[in-house]
């Protein structure tokens, strides 16, 4: 049913997309060819009554209420609650695929914890798999038309090997009014913890890890049930369709083709075929109908999720794993690069050219500096340049700068120094040696002397 064009766009090229254009099944065409008749028709019904069949008083009449139609149409958010809407559907619709229940980590967690080469080895990781996929099958076919329409009862269930007539019998003496998909799961445990207890899993850290990834799995199950159970709210489909549909209504009235004569300001053309709002309906209906195939993905629709297809896929690898290939390892032999401490995997002709292209390095690899920006400077210059630098004359600065002390120039000192910009080299700074007042250490900018107390 999924619709797979990945090998089709491997590659940008001129046109690249244009391809895609012509496939029908999973297309847009497939899906809104019926609407889009519908509304080309009930434009052209109401085009001909307009102009062959109202009388000329009528016409004037049709006239003032498809202006203001045309007019007011625009105030409906279309594009407003439709892109809010669908982009809700598309990240439920993946998180619901992130949801299925696929055993590749558990089947890894039983084959390497479960020990055992005799026959109740054997049955015991095969029994646990099988519990697995049952508790997914019976998920499944709760929330998937194509898996119920597969398994339309427990009996099929049994049948196919999933389930035994002995754990049908416990399943249906289990009275609840709920849906036990999550049975199998516990019978998991209860077996796993059997295991334990013969010493089939040897320690508790590896029976641990065996029902931790059980829970995710089970809590996979659950997260899809919940998805099914909870829907996007009826309220807010309600409000996009009534939207949607109210505004094309309201466009087949407001986007006909007036008499030119009239004088109607952009009637000048009479095209007959409305392009641009058939386009529009294209664009607008074509976006409803990408969420309403996207807010179930579990139907039977073109673009939905195989589960038959994961079932089967699921059953078969998951008994290969740990089963047939339990223990069954290759020769633990020395590679073919044993020796080279250098390997370098051959290339074919076609990938060729990529072997002779850097690695990458870094983004600021090929960076350049200037050589003095490259010595090191004295810690305590350094320190004197910050202290400068960040020192504000006004106190309400030095708050704001987190781990700034307080300056060291007086508030009257303060109005009369000027800022130093943080890029002010060192040139313009110079030790205090003379001045007893000043601390040996301060830095202070050079400026000219005052020629009142030069006299002095």
């Amino acid at each position: 049913m999924t619709v797979t064009y990945t090998a089709r766009v491997a590659n940008a090229r001129f046109g690249g997309f244009y391809k895609l254009l012509l496939l029908w099944r999973g297309s847009i065409y497939k899906l809104l060819y019926k609407e889009f008749l519908v509304f080309f028709i009930m434009y052209s019904a109401l085009s001909i009554t307009y102009r062959f069949l109202l009388t000329e008083d009528r016409r004037r009449c049709f006239e003032k209420v498809s202006l203001y139609c045309n007019n007011y149409a625009n105030l409906i958010p279309v594009s407003f609650v439709l892109g809010f809407y669908v982009t809700l559907v598309v990240n439920r619709w993946w998180n619901q695929y992130l949801c299925m229940p696929i055993p590749d980590r558990l089947m890894c967690a039983i084959s390497a914890t479960v020990h055992g080469s005799d026959e109740r080895g054997r049955m015991y990781r095969r029994t646990l798999m099988r519990y697995c996929s049952m508790s997914g099958l019976l998920i499944l076919r709760s929330v998937s038309t194509a898996a119920f329409k597969r398994f339309p009862t427990i009996d099929h269930v049994v049948e196919a090997g999933f389930m035994t007539r002995h754990e049908r019998k416990k399943f249906e003496n289990l009275h609840s009014s709920y849906n036990k998909y999550w049975v199998p799961c516990v019978w998991f445990c209860s077996l796993a913890a059997q295991a334990r207890s013969e010493g089939r899993i040897r320690d508790d850290h590896a029976y641990k890890m065996l029902i931790q990834e059980l829970n995710t799995f089970r809590g996979n199950c659950s997260m899809l049930f919940h998805y099914d159970w909870i829907s996007v709210p009826l309220v807010y489909t309600q409000v996009v369709t009534i939207a949607v549909y109210s505004y094309f209504l309201s466009c087949i009235i407001g986007r006909q083709f007036l008499d030119p004569s009239q004088g109607y300001s952009g009637h000048e053309l009479d095209l007959y075929v409305p392009v641009f709002t058939l386009l529009q309906f294209f664009f607008y209906a074509g976006w409803l109908k990408v969420a309403e195939q996207l807010i179930n993905p579990f139907g039977e629709d073109d673009d939905d999720f195989e589960t038959n297809f994961l079932i089967d896929r699921n059953f078969q690898v998951s008994m290969l794993a740990v089963d047939e290939m339990y223990g069954d390892v290759p020769l633990l032999v020395k590679d073919r690069y044993w020796n080279d401490s250098d390997p370098h995997p051959p290339y074919t002709a076609a990938t060729l050219f990529q072997k002779h292209q850097p690695s990458f390095q870094g983004s600021t690899f090929d960076m350049a500096l200037a050589k003095e920006d490259m010595q090191f400077q004295p810690l305590s210059d350094i320190e004197e340049m910050n202290e400068e630098t960040y020192n504000h004359p006004f106190p309400l600065f030095n708050r704001l700068l987190p781990g700034v002390g307080p300056s060291p120039l007086s508030s009257s000192a303060a109005l009369t120094t000027p800022f130093l910009a943080p890029g002010s080299r060192m040139t313009l700074l110079r030790r205090s040696t003379s001045s007893a007042s000043r601390s040996s250490g301060s830095l202070y900018q050079e400026s000219p002397q005052d020629p009142t107390q030069a006299e002095t």
